[in-house]
């Protein structure tokens, strides 16, 4: 009945289930299987044993007599073994195997042969490797014999072990290790017996004929065992129920064969060589051809009854089925994604050669090339002929290698870098030294050094009619507007800005760039910058040069000293480019807030300004001017609803943020405005305009002509009234007395009566429980349409609310006594921050015949502990010369401690302040009222200049000292000071000890200011 089912398009698969085996070793009804002496070819039979399944045709029933028919084709199966190239003597002999006597069923003793996998089915055949050589040995031994049927039985698994989780390895593994009556038990009871086809080398293979059972262990090593022949139970072939499920499987094996042309083969084959199916091979067929589970095909081979055994056929196939969908779902699946990357690559290649036809598109080296040629077009002119030179060399190497090769990508890299820089391409300057002026003021409050030198070097450039790069170094303490200065400067130039930091740089190749032959190679940070900028003479700004770090890489510093040379930049070569770049036009800004840390060849290329800071005046109108305004607009603050007044401002200056800088100053101010835009909030103060709140207002028009919009706003943040109600009138501002407790309203007549017309709505003016901030409300008529409320709610700030908002001071006066104690005298100092004023206390600890000495305190360096034994020296000399009988330097052991202690100190400028201590303790004598100094002090008494002028006066002021002493050789850095830094101080200059003497002591009180 399958013969309808099947198809004649597998037939050439069954080649590959020839086996080797010659005809003529099959003995007893081999001859009734044809089919098998046209299977010829050994390679293909190899592939096919490897599946373990093969289909046999063979009487699965009772033993028809095959080996009667053996002899009769004896002769033409000699001669088939010898056409496939074995000996003759090899053929005779397994010819000598067939005999005519015995029946299959007459074997009732065989060598129990374990199956690892699958049971072998009655018409089927089978390879088995056996590596048991005993085994392997009896097999053959039989065949010699004519003995040659075995029966073949299924191994067990291991008691508790899921058969589905097993290795076939493992099994094959274990069969071995079991001998004798244990392997027995380990073997299913159910077998097939087997014919042996053939033996070559340790491969057995086996044809299934019939069912069979073990009842006794015969023999151990190799297992031999008794057996019984089974036979089917006898069925009735027209009983319906046996019909109709004989009929679903075969409907089954109808759908399993349009999905998988493996079964469609072996139903060919199967019913060619055997003929119809009856029930039992029907089933039988089934389960062997089935991928199921080993333990449910031995289920099928125990079952005799014929229906059971068909119902559970159906079971396995009705599984396949399932399989068979999975499988072809995701063949499918993943052959419509191959077609479809395939199908997409060829349309594109298509398309490609379509538009390259037509010569709308060309192929990407031509593209890349024409891209770069195109790039270069306007820059011939201007561009270096090196540089011409080598992109004509690239280009042509560009076009000779393969798009998929890495120096491909290489050389299209090393292109793109050098056709998209700026060759001889320069922005417009600005040489108008008064536009300039205006923007660094507008940027810059102060910084009077930095700014001259610019315009210096505009003026410089009007007159000869083109600018030359320098080298900028500013130095300063962090906050004074270093970073922020480069930028002014490069709007003031009109030049393009770039900025880069170096702090911790450590790697040569951030500054001179990489070899190209390294991975993800790229030129250095001067020639990024010259490609974002697009112009040949930016401002590059080089940030932090005072930390550069120094690495395995290299010394950045060094690598620096090319760029930053004037002299050498013009041909700075990068190694990526490798080719030479102008860089004589560019402008270089270095900010650093020591020099000391900088090396000393890079230092000299540079032109240093200090910066030393800004004193309280110039912070005053930085915060007022620049940081407050800035800082309000961020917070979204309007200017009549905050008022920060000049005392607040100068108590956080002092108390606050005493630093050079102002860095600090608006972190406190942006802290005040945070506060205030929160309070504001919670008052439910909204900025953003409402409808409803301009429909009200319009009625306060109607006093006057003048429309809402001439209702302006002064400059100041003050709301004017100007011409609603006189021409001539100046402006005012209406203010509401925060208690509302009287409505008289500062204001002229009509704006009274219309304001009480309008009507007001007493608000709540308690102060901010959260910050304890009194708020002043004031009705402002000024007001623009979309300001909220009618009550402005108007926050001030001042010296006695100012803790609420930045918390408890952190400075404290620097000025701890009126007038110093005997033996305290007050210097100044420089520090990284600006200058300070500390003071030297001088105590004694005791007297006594020869016990002069000197006990030093304060953390100071080495260098001050140093000025501290000169000055005792220099003090004792004095006293000696003042009063030659004074022995109290030589008898009494003193105490010179500097505060604070946890401050680390150093230098030689307090050598001057010591000996005045010293010598105030030694004398009894009060040091003048308001005088401070500072000044290295030599053996001979002589003053040596100091640094920081400019910072310790700034500490002066701060302090309220007005009388300052400076060594002489200082004059001119005094003089240099701005006006307002130098106004209204006392400064002398001393060049000799002697002068401050007198100065200090009450002597003569002559200036040189």
């Amino acid at each position: 009945m399958l013969k309808l089912l099947v198809s004649s398009c597998f037939q050439g698969r069954l080649q590959n289930l020839s086996t080797r085996f010659p005809a003529s070793a099959a003995n007893g009804g081999l001859q009734s299987f044809p089919f098998l002496g046209s299977l010829r070819n050994p390679t293909r039979q190899r592939a096919a044993l490897q599946c373990q399944k093969a289909l046999f045709s063979s009487e699965s029933g009772d033993g028809d007599g095959g080996a009667e028919k053996c002899m009769e084709g004896k002769t033409a199966e000699e001669a088939e073994y010898a056409s496939a190239g074995l000996e003759t003597e090899d053929a005779k002999t397994s010819s000598a195997i067939v005999s005519t006597n015995p029946r299959p069923e007459d074997h009732l003793t065989v060598i129990a042969v374990p199956l690892p996998h699958r049971p072998l089915f009655p018409g089927f055949y089978m390879p088995v490797s056996i590596k048991d050589s005993k085994l392997l040995a009896a097999l053959s031994e039989n065949c010699k014999r004519s003995v040659t049927y075995a029966g073949a039985f299924l191994f067990k698994d291991a008691p508790g072990t899921d058969s589905s989780m097993v290795s076939g390895t493992e099994t094959e593994k274990s069969i071995y290790e079991f001998k004798g009556e244990e392997l027995f038990y380990r073997l299913h009871d159910i077998g097939t017996l087997a014919q042996i086809s053939s033996i070559q080398g340790n491969e057995v293979y086996l044809l299934g004929h019939r069912r069979l059972r073990k009842t006794e262990m015969v023999g151990e090593d190799p297992l031999t065992v008794k057996v019984d022949h089974l036979k089917e139970v006898p069925y009735n072939k027209d009983e319906d129920v046996i019909k109709a499920t004989y009929f679903e499987v075969i409907s089954t094996l109808r759908d399993v064969l349009k999905i998988s042309s493996v079964w469609r083969e072996y139903a060919k084959t199967y019913s060619r060589y055997i003929g119809d199916f009856t029930y039992g091979r029907l089933a039988d067929f089934g389960a062997a051809l089935s991928m199921a589970n080993k333990l449910l095909c031995q289920q099928v081979l125990e079952e005799l009854d014929v229906h059971i055994r068909l119902k559970l056929t159906l079971e396995l196939i009705k599984k396949e089925i399932e399989i068979n969908k999975i499988q072809e779902s995701i063949a499918k699946a993943i052959e419509e994604k191959i077609s479809g990357e395939q199908r997409r690559y060829f349309l594109n290649e298509q398309l490609k050669a379509i538009k390259k036809e037509l010569g709308l598109e060309t192929d990407d080296k031509t593209a890349l090339s024409a891209k770069f040629k195109e790039r270069m077009e306007g820059k011939k002119d201007r561009c270096p002929p090196q540089v011409l030179q080598v992109i004509e060399e690239e280009l042509t190497k560009l076009q000779l290698l393969e798009a998929s090769s890495s120096e491909f990508n290489v050389t299209r890299n090393y292109l793109d870098w050098l056709t998209a820089l700026p060759w001889g391409e320069y922005s417009d300057e600005n040489f108008d030294v008064n536009h300039a002026q205006k923007i660094l003021d507008e940027d810059h409050y102060g910084l009077s050094d930095v700014k001259e030198r610019i315009l210096e070097f505009i003026a410089v450039g009007k007159l000869r009619g083109t600018s030359h790069g320098k080298i900028i170094c500013l130095s300063g303490p962090p906050g004074v507007g270093k970073t922020s200065i480069g930028r002014s400067i490069a709007r003031a130039l009109s030049r393009k800005f770039y900025r880069f930091s170096v702090g911790g740089l450590a790697d040569v190749a951030e500054i001179k760039g990489h070899r190209r032959t390294y991975i993800g190679a790229m030129p250095g940070k001067v020639v990024q910058c010259l490609k974002n900028v697009g112009t040949s003479n930016p401002l590059i700004l080089i940030d932090e040069i005072d930390k550069l770090g120094r690495g395995h890489a290299g010394d950045p510093a060094s690598a620096l000293l090319e760029l930053l040379d004037p002299e050498q930049n013009v041909n700075f070569l990068d190694h990526y480019l490798d080719v030479p770049i102008d860089l004589s036009k560019v402008l270089f800004v270095c900010t650093a807030n020591v020099i000391d840390t900088i090396p000393s060849p890079l230092l000299d290329r540079m032109e240093v300004i200090s910066i030393a800071g800004y004193i309280t005046d110039e912070k005053m109108h930085i915060a007022r001017d620049y940081l407050e305004k800035s800082t309000r607009e961020a917070c979204g603050i309007k200017p009549e609803q905050v008022e920060v007044t000049e005392a607040a401002f100068l108590e956080l200056i002092e108390n606050y943020c005493r630093e050079a800088g102002v860095r600090n100053l608006q972190k406190q101010i942006e802290k005040i405005y945070r506060k205030i835009a929160l309070q504001l909030v919670r008052k439910g103060i909204s900025n953003e305009p409402l409808a409803n709140e301009v429909k009200e207002f319009s009625e306060v028009k109607e006093f006057s002509e003048p429309s809402r919009t001439e209702l302006l706003e002064d400059s100041d943040g003050s709301h004017s009234l100007e011409e609603s109600i006189d021409d001539d009138a100046s402006s005012e501002e209406v203010n509401v007395d925060a208690t509302f407790e009287s409505k008289n309203i500062a204001s002229p007549e009509q704006v009274t009566d219309t304001l009480e017309k309008v009507g007001k709505v007493e608000t709540d003016l308690s102060p901010d429980l959260s910050t304890g901030v009194e708020v002043s409300q004031g009705t402002d008529i000024g007001k623009e349409a979309g300001g909220g409320d009618f009550g402005v709610k108007k926050v001030t700030v001042d010296v006695s609310n100012l803790v609420d908002f930045v918390g408890k001071p952190v400075f404290h006066a620097e000025k701890l006594y009126d007038q110093t104690p005997v033996g305290v005298v007050m210097g100044l100092a420089w520090t990284a921050l600006g200058g300070s004023t500390l003071y030297i206390e001088t105590t004694l600890i005791e007297q006594g015949e020869g016990k002069g000495a000197l006990h030093i305190t304060g953390q100071l360096g080495d260098v001050m502990k140093e000025s501290a034994q000169i000055a005792h020296t220099v003090a004792r000399a004095i006293l000696l010369e003042k009063d030659q009988g004074n022995s109290y330097f030589t008898n009494s052991k003193l105490h010179l401690h500097v505060p604070a202690g946890a401050t680390p100190k150093d230098g030689p400028s307090a050598g001057c302040t010591m000996i005045t201590s010293l010598l105030s303790l030694a004398t009894k004598k009060h040091v003048r009222k308001d005088l401070a100094m500072t000044g290295e002090v030599t053996l001979t008494g002589r003053i040596l200049p100091i640094g920081g002028v400019k910072e310790k006066a700034i500490a002066a002021r701060r302090s309220e000292v007005k009388t300052i002493i400076f060594p002489s050789a200082n004059k001119r850095d005094f003089d240099e000071l701005s006006d307002n830094v130098k106004e209204g101080l006392d400064v002398h200059f001393a060049e000799y000890y002697s002068q401050i003497y007198e100065l200090a002591f009450g002597g003569d009180d002559s200036s040189q200011s």
